[in-house]
């Protein structure tokens, strides 16, 4: 459990690894969920997918038996209980790193936005040029639109219905309801109207007209699925690529270390397994297993990873030692002091992930605004439907504008942009080996006007 004491006595901090988000309203419900506790104080970053929570513990009620209000089990089925997923971070050891979840989720959209290009094409050809609708075609159109419509598109319902239970609306409320009213009313119109009649043809027009001509909007279910989905796959794998400067940092610690016994043989075994104590041979150019102290032999190491120095230090008996640094040339033998999430290389990987955790105030101002996008597009779509209907006297020529209304309106790249553009900028700097304290320290960077370095080009 990824649980610690923060600068402020009595407080407790924790990080959550989220899992259901979808756009930057979710991240906003989530936040104002974990608020709503008593003695916490939370930020849900939708970028990086993890809750950051600050708990109080002197400002719980303890009167009714609530001693518990906010221990990790409560935050977890706080998130739990909007329907998403949630579990308490692990903290970085720098000994690696998996992202089997990140991989399976890109995979998964992969799939789906190849069934939905695949078979929304030939719907979106049929319907917009007359000279290839054949007959028959409104039925083969409704058989490819079908799979999109349901199977591509089932994370947007399934996500849309537990937002429902709640009285709640997001990103996928909207993609959701289009799609259902596209492919639901041309439906209708195939069974219940002339719509369905074999040799119909349905001319192409960009907006709404008068008229008795039988509109079907399968194009619009079937295409906005696979547009929507590939932007959701690109952003997936953003997100992935964002966090490659923290994996890359991570990786930099050893796989393995030579454990030496009471007889004197050694024992590889993996570096994980280290305790405080065990002793381990370093031999030339390998990495150091852990942070530890030079108990046998004399060689140079390289610190660049922590110093910055470009030149290799001397080190013998009694030195202190970083992991994740390289031994040149002698052999060494060292006592582990730190493991784990206590080494250096570990606390690195915090710093970078706290920065890119935190809130700048202007990805604050981007999520206040995302939080009320969804129900001001919804009231749009609404008005849409009202005004058309009552300027061309057809209910059905007004359903394509107002459909087009909710699926058009995507506050994702508002909630997503701000966000990735500071995980990238705080990655990019730590694989520069620029440590960046927080979001809003980067955000004031562009205040700078003098930098200054040291002989071994620290800042």
């Amino acid at each position: 459990m990824n649980t610690q004491l923060t600068d402020a006595p009595g407080l407790v901090h924790v990080e959550l690894d989220l899992t259901g988000m979808t756009c930057a309203a979710c991240a906003n419900r989530i936040e104002k969920k974990l608020n709503k506790l008593q003695g916490v104080t939370a930020t849900v970053n939708y970028a990086t997918e993890r809750a950051t929570v600050t708990i109080d513990p002197g400002t719980i009620d303890t009167s009714n038996g609530a001693q518990g209000a906010a221990t990790t089990e409560v935050l977890v089925a706080t998130v739990e209980s909007i329907g998403y997923g949630a579990q308490v971070h692990t903290a970085a050891t720098g000994l690696g790193d998996t992202d089997d979840a990140s991989d399976a989720r890109v995979a998964d959209l992969r799939r789906r936005l190849w069934v939905a290009a695949v078979l929304g094409v030939p719907v979106l050809v049929l319907s917009m040029v007359p000279a290839l609708q054949f007959r028959g075609w409104q039925w083969v159109a409704l058989v490819l639109a079908t799979p999109v419509a349901a199977w591509s598109a089932w994370p947007f319902h399934t996500v849309a219905w537990k937002n429902a239970k709640l009285a709640e609306a997001t990103m996928d409320t909207l993609v959701s309801v289009g799609v259902t009213a596209a492919y639901g009313w041309s439906l209708y119109a195939l069974v219940a109207t002339p719509a369905g009649h074999l040799g119909m043809e349905m001319p192409m027009s960009l907006v709404p007209q008068r008229g008795d001509s039988h509109h079907l909007y399968l194009e619009v279910a079937s295409t906005t699925v696979a547009l929507i989905l590939a932007g959701r796959y690109f952003e997936a794998r953003a997100k992935r690529r964002a966090g490659g400067a923290l994996r890359a940092l991570l990786s930099l610690g050893a796989d393995t270390a030579n454990v030496l016994q009471a007889d004197g043989s050694e024992v590889e075994q993996p570096a994980s397994s280290l305790r405080v104590g065990d002793r381990f041979v370093v031999r030339p150019g390998e990495r150091i297993a852990t942070d530890g102290e030079v108990e046998d032999g004399h060689s140079a190491v390289d610190m660049s990873l922590v110093t910055g120095e470009s030149v290799p230090v001397e080190v013998s008996p009694g030195s202190a030692v970083t992991g994740a640094t390289i031994n040149t040339n002698g052999r060494l033998v060292v006592r582990a002091t730190r493991v784990g999430a206590d080494t250096a290389l570990a606390q690195m990987a915090r710093l970078v992930e706290a920065a890119q955790s935190g809130k700048a105030p202007v990805q604050r101002l981007a999520d206040r605004v995302s939080s009320v996008f969804v129900p001001v597009v919804i009231t749009l779509a609404v008005a849409t439907l009202g005004f058309w209907t009552a300027r061309t006297g057809s209910f059905t020529e007004a359903i394509g504008p107002a459909v087009a209304v909710l699926i058009i309106a995507c506050p994702c790249a508002l909630g997503l942009a701000t966000p990735t553009a500071l995980l990238v900028g705080t990655g990019r700097g730590a694989t520069l080996g620029i440590l960046i304290k927080g979001p809003e320290i980067l955000e004031s960077t562009r205040r700078v006007d003098t930098i200054v370095l040291d002989k071994t080009g620290t800042v």
